[in-house]
């Protein structure tokens, strides 16, 4: 994907996940198709156990976040059966979403098929999301009578709220296309496309200066959740290290 040889890649497969690295790419591929790609307790660790490797010392720079079978992911297992159990199952679910949203790596969700409730919750905290036309997207939870306060914590930060909050309120699925104007999505891809058109994202991504474009996804988080004068403090001291770092290359 770069100018550079690439570096043959390397897959582990779980019970439900693979686990691709090349050099400069990891990727998750959910794998339980026959249960319509439901995130179980080993995933959830897998890739936690991924995810944190890369946050203590990071080794790709992209990650891909992809599914097989016709569906992306329509949940997570449920095995709690007491309020211990269902504690810690919930704070597992938001330990993954936390790190993958602010995981130093450029995060792509591709969703080739329907991702309702924890599945499009799980998408849409990656930095990009391509999503194939033909895919369904909701959060279906309050027709079983649960709030989803998973993706509630940060749905308001993607969509206006007078868009959001009907999402969750009723479940009703949207299109792809629906998602892409009210801000969920990145792109909608023709169903062929959607891989390659991930390919060139990709590609893109590796363009950059591995150093800078960390940087840049740490200051944009960051700046959504500080004020604007905390931001004019912190950007003067980004712009000050990123420049001595220009200047550094330069000698």
């Amino acid at each position: 994907m770069s100018s550079k040889p690439i570096e043959a890649a390397r897959a582990v497969a779980l019970d439900g996940l693979i686990v691709e690295r090349t050099s400069d790419v990891l990727t998750f591929t959910l794998n339980n198709a026959e249960h319509d790609n439901e995130v179980t307790g080993p995933m959830f660790d897998a890739m936690l156990a991924e995810l944190r490797s890369e946050a203590a010392g990071p080794r790709a720079r992209v990650l891909r976040l992809r599914a097989r079978g016709k569906v992306f992911c329509t949940g997570r297992e449920r095995a709690g059966r007491d309020a211990v159990a269902i504690h810690k199952e919930a704070a597992r679910l938001i330990e993954l979403k936390r790190a993958l949203r602010t995981s130093p790596l450029i995060s792509i969700a591709e969703v080739q098929g329907d991702a309702l409730g924890f599945g499009f919750g799980l998408a849409i905290v990656c930095d990009f999301v391509y999503v194939s036309e033909g895919a369904s997207l909701g959060f279906p939870e309050m027709r079983f009578g649960l709030a989803p306060a998973a993706i509630m914590a940060y749905l308001g930060e993607y969509a206006l709220p007078r868009f959001a909050f009907p999402l969750v309120l009723f479940g009703d699925p949207i299109t792809p296309q629906q998602a892409l104007q009210i801000g969920l999505i990145s792109q909608v891809c023709p169903a062929a496309r959607l891989a390659a058109d991930a390919d060139a994202l990709v590609e893109r991504i590796l363009q950059l200066e591995p150093n800078a474009a960390r940087s840049c996804k740490e200051f944009f988080q960051t700046a959504q959740q500080n004020s604007f004068d905390q931001n004019c403090r912190l950007a003067v001291e980004a712009l000050t290290v990123g420049s001595m770092a220009i200047l550094a290359k330069e000698k």
